[in-house]
């Protein structure tokens, strides 16, 4: 009977060392930590745009005398879609197409010239390869707004600006998209496969659009979001370089009407329409997104395993 008992008290035992075990487990702590800082960047990010949607329901007064990360009064975003649009004869439709022409011509010609730039730095031995590639480098730490004065000036002597070329012609610019394209070109075009192509008979440009490009799809995906977000969240160099209402972006454009709210006390009631024209100029960007997001994840994966 008693080594029954003492035979039966060993998996209690047992069961009771895993639990202690479990619960002063490290790891598990450790698990534990980076779940909470998730959930704490999860809030950082999304709670804004939470805030965003529930205030472009509101109605100027309700904006100020409600909670504001909960629906509060009338709901009002139908009313307010139709001031956005309505204000100023229709002026926002106008600023929505501008930043759509922007952004799409600018992340285009950014994302070509990335290519061939990286592609000639991953592929291609030159002499001042290395010192190019790291004037590039060293272009990636100038601020943009360190560039702006010496960019417009340019411009002005070249009699550009207040014309969509001011903001489309250094917008092709991107240092860090070259990097990018360099980075991503080494690993994912093989050597054995460009020697194969001059075997075959294929000059250097044939070779880089049908072959190279192929194979750079999901970092073009990468270079062509970085850009094209970039440019469309672009305020400081559209502030200097038009002057036409007509030519402004959304950035520019939302500014205006947020001035002219402030400067009139509220009279006018545009707080609820600038709130509103906010969140529909995140629209598009969520949507190219959601629509790339695929080509983007398959060039980070592909990235992680090459690497």
């Amino acid at each position: 009977m008693t080594s029954i008992d003492a035979r039966a008290t060993v998996p209690v035992q047992e069961v009771a060392d895993t639990r202690r075990t479990r619960r002063f487990d490290p790891q598990r702590r450790r698990s534990l930590l980076l779940t909470v800082l998730l959930w704490i960047c999860v809030l950082y990010f999304v709670l804004p745009l939470w805030w965003l949607l529930v205030s472009s329901t509101k109605s100027n007064s309700a904006l100020f005398s409600t909670f504001g990360l909960w629906f509060g009064g009338d709901f009002n975003l139908m009313e307010n879609l139709q001031t956005l649009f309505g204000v100023r004869g229709g002026i926002f439709g106008r600023w929505i197409l501008n930043t759509v022409l922007y952004s799409v011509v600018s992340a285009l010609g950014a994302t070509l010239l990335a290519a061939m730039a990286g592609y000639a730095f991953a592929k291609y031995d030159f002499p001042g390869r290395k010192a190019l590639f790291s004037l590039t480098l060293g272009a990636i730490m100038i601020p943009l707004t360190a560039l702006a004065l010496p960019t417009y000036l340019l411009f002005a002597r070249a009699g550009l600006t207040d014309t969509p070329w001011a903001i489309i012609i250094p917008s092709l610019v991107s240092p860090f998209g070259v990097y990018l394209m360099r980075v991503y070109a080494a690993d994912a075009i093989p050597d054995t496969l460009i020697e194969a192509a001059r075997v075959d008979g294929a000059g250097e440009a044939r070779i880089f659009w049908q072959v190279g490009m192929r194979l750079l799809g999901p970092g073009l995906v990468t270079v062509f979001l970085f850009a094209l977000v970039g440019t469309w969240n672009n305020y400081f160099l559209p502030l200097i370089m038009l002057n036409s209402s007509e030519l402004y972006p959304l950035t520019v454009g939302l500014a205006q009407l947020q001035a002219a709210a402030s400067a009139g006390g509220g009279a006018q009631a545009l707080f609820s329409t600038v709130i509103t024209g906010s969140l529909v100029s995140i629209v598009p960007l969520i949507v190219a997104f959601l629509f790339l997001q695929r080509y983007w994840q398959t060039g980070l994966a592909s990235g992680s395993v090459k690497g």
